[in-house]
């Protein structure tokens, strides 16, 4: 069996991309977390990500550009083993 890794998926361009490929990562047994650079766009798809991430308590930051995103960011990368940006 393998060691456990931290996966953080960092949600920049694509949001909704990002949201679902965590969705998928929460079928291993690693544990995912996402960070979105600013806030998420209201619409059905991704309320319909976020569903499935809630029921798989899979932890969201929404990091804002404006206060101390930069530092938030940088200690969540250090604390992750793997980290996806889309």
């Amino acid at each position: 069996m393998a060691d456990q890794k931290n996966i953080l998926m960092l949600a920049l361009d694509k949001k909704v991309e990002a949201l679902r490929m965590a969705s998928g990562l929460t079928l291993l047994d690693d544990v995912v977390s996402i960070a979105t650079w600013g806030k998420l766009p209201e619409e059905k798809e991704v309320a319909e990500q976020m569903e499935a991430l809630e029921f798989a308590e899979v932890p969201l930051v929404e990091l804002d550009p404006a206060k101390d995103a930069l530092a938030v960011l940088a200690q969540q990368i250090i604390n992750s083993d793997v980290v996806y940006c889309v």
